[in-house]
């Protein structure tokens, strides 16, 4: 069922001269949106239409129909695609200004107009289902069917009537569809930031952040776990991928923690859960958390200070059920002669430390996120010249510009997917009649609007990328938070850790799949491990909707106090899951820690209260029934 739905095509690396006028196409694309993004003073239509021409020709050029296509041979049905993608770019790109002019549903659409239309509209579609899999292609078709027949269907959910040139005249010809905020976004701010990650990466800043949290955490016990957790979110929060982070930190860390005594299943879901977690760290965080900007206009550096004390948060319960685990099995950390001193890490690599400074004072100083991003390649550009080990030759300049563009190909094809879902949704109505169904359900109830927001959000995101996910949840869902009286920051800010967190969640985690091919073990195993670890990110974002102080929103006590609240809350959540603390617990006083968990998370200097006694009652109750267990023997590798 995975591979039927959420396969995609098979990457593609074409040999010989065709591999390098690919690659060099990739590159030049690469540079033009560089300059399109930052420098360019061409309408932001143009700017779109130009950018999603170039991405459907690498499409169909580098990623196969199947997932089993030929790897090198472009057949010629995909040449034919990409030429007919770039003609389509060509002619939109030559009728900017009369689009932009015109008016909608009343100036009538030439032949030219319709038949080009359709053509952009059937090859994204197409380039949809190569990049995301049949999955999001399926939702996305439904959706577009509901829009041309949905006047047939009676009651609540009935609209009227839709011609085929009144649904291309708002889904390809004004910036509410295709060419709307999620492509804009893909074309600026996240194409941006992919190149400041992959620049970053190719200098060496990703084997920087390891060796920083190897010196860190790497001898206390389980420390290759705690490596996985504090080295994924680092590279995370700059990759803004959950499923490239596991494979591009996990390949090193799951072999590590599997050598060091972790069974596999555990190893994948703690590099799963840790890599997740990234898109949600601030200052970079992920594509989604633009959009967002852009959706709601809230300024992306409010966001990133608001999503700071939740981001860090999120990573308690996953440390500490890490380090809880390691106790109970008796796991060793590195050994000290395997890990750097921190002389020698900061000596090599201190300096990519700059860049991220760099960012964060951008933003802090009102740059938009797109000069944000220039400003840190730069910086990355400049400290590399500093050491020869990481200098930057043009040769790898030019590899990086080529694998960014590469990189961007699925972000455009779920942005793309997205914006025909808005386009939709906003001819419809839809949205309201959406609003009214989860208000039936609920009762109007704060908690029980939550839930079902969290459930739809979550199967929503199922097998998408995280911008799609939040995207479809920010259309739909986002009124109904409004309509209860949650501010847009709060609101949004729930919906993305949600959508987020559709990566680990079964049945479609797409994180766990990729972590399991490095794991040797069952994905679904792992993504219910996850779960587990990441229990925080399912709580955290009811606690900053019932207490906004965690986004900063409020007086510093305020803050202080929900903060150490919430601290304390996941701590006993963290140790309820795992069942150990100085000895095994037995059932009813994990059930007091998750109460008392429960409570602190719940804020309240009554509720503080209560859990305080929960957790006294609870540890005597464990000291007078188990007496405390020394560690057990560390397991031989594989066991």
């Amino acid at each position: 069922m995975f591979k039927l739905f959420f396969d995609t095509g098979a990457r593609r690396s074409p040999a010989g001269l065709t591999g390098h006028v690919v690659k060099a196409f990739a590159a030049g694309t690469a540079v033009w949106t560089v300059y399109a993004a930052a420098f360019s003073r061409a309408d932001a239509l143009s700017l779109i239409m130009t950018f999603l021409s170039l991405m459907l020709v690498l499409t169909f050029v580098l990623i196969g129909a199947t997932a089993n296509a030929d790897r090198q041979r472009i057949p010629l049905a995909d040449w034919a695609m990409a030429a007919l993608s770039a003609a389509c770019g060509i002619y939109f790109v030559s009728q900017a200004d009369m689009i932009a002019q015109r008016i909608t549903l009343l100036d009538p659409l030439s032949t030219y107009d319709v038949t080009f239309a359709s053509l952009i509209l059937v090859l994204t579609i197409e380039a949809m289902r190569r990049t995301v899999g049949v999955g999001l292609t399926v939702i996305v078709l439904i959706f577009l069917a509901y829009n041309l027949f949905g006047d047939r269907l009676g009651g609540t959910l009935g609209h009227g009537e839709i011609s085929y040139t009144h649904f291309l005249d708002i889904i390809i010809f004004t910036t509410d569809g295709l060419f709307g905020v999620p492509l804009r976004v893909a074309a600026t701010y996240a194409f941006l930031f992919v190149l400041f990650g992959t620049t970053l990466s190719y200098a060496g800043g990703s084997v920087f952040f390891y060796n920083l949290a190897a010196y860190l955490t790497g001898k206390s016990p389980g420390g290759p776990a705690k490596i996985a957790v504090i080295s994924s979110g680092l590279y995370g929060t700059i990759s803004g991928s959950p499923t490239s982070d596991v494979v591009t930190t996990g390949s090193i860390t799951i072999p590590m923690m599997k050598k060091m005594g972790y069974r596999p299943t555990f190893a994948g879901a703690v590099e799963v859960a840790a890599s997740t977690g990234g898109s949600l760290l601030p200052p970079v965080m992920g594509a989604a958390a633009f959009i967002m900007s852009e959706y709601t206009g809230i300024d992306y550096v409010d966001i990133a200070f608001a999503a700071l004390i939740p981001a860090l948060l999120y990573y308690v319960p996953i440390y500490l059920q890490v380090h809880l685990r390691a106790r109970r099995n008796g796991l060793a950390g590195v050994d000290r002669s395997e890990i750097p001193t921190l002389a020698i890490t900061m000596r090599e690599g201190g300096l990519f430390i700059v860049p991220l400074v760099v960012i964060t004072w951008a933003l802090v100083e009102g740059y938009t996120p797109t000069y944000a991003a220039v400003y840190g390649v730069t910086a990355v550009l400049l400290v590399s010249l500093l050491r020869q080990k990481t200098r930057l030759t043009p040769k790898k300049i030019y590899d990086i510009l080529a694998e960014t563009s590469l990189r961007t190909v699925p972000v455009a094809g779920a942005c793309a997917a997205a914006g025909l879902v808005i386009g939709g949704i906003t001819m419809t109505g839809l949205a309201s009649k959406f609003s009214a169904l989860v208000f039936l359900l609920s009762g109007a109830d704060l908690f029980s609007s939550l839930l079902i927001a969290a459930l739809l959000t979550t199967l929503l995101g199922m097998g998408m990328p995280t911008p799609s996910a939040y995207i479809l949840a920010a259309v739909l869902i986002s009124p109904v938070m409004r309509s209860l009286g949650i501010e847009d920051l709060q609101g949004h800010l729930f919906l993305l850790y949600f959508a987020v967190m559709s990566a680990l969640t079964p049945p479609v985690a797409v994180a766990a799949y990729a972590a399991s091919a490095i794991a040797d073990e069952n994905p679904l195993k792992i993504a219910a491990q996850s779960v587990k670890i990441a229990i925080g990110a399912f709580l955290i974002p009811f606690c900053f909707v019932y207490n906004p102080a965690l986004l900063l929103q409020g007086s510093p006590w305020e803050i202080v106090y929900t903060t150490v609240s919430a601290i304390a809350g996941l701590v006993m959540v963290a140790i309820a899951v795992e069942g150990y603390w100085k000895r095994a617990l037995p059932g009813l006083v994990r059930l007091a820690f998750l109460a008392a968990g429960l409570l602190f998370l719940a804020g309240g200097y009554l509720m503080a209260g209560v859990a305080l006694a929960l957790v006294a009652g609870g540890a005597a109750f464990a000291r007078a029934t188990a007496p405390a267990v020394a560690a057990a023997p560390k397991p031989k590798a594989g066991e």
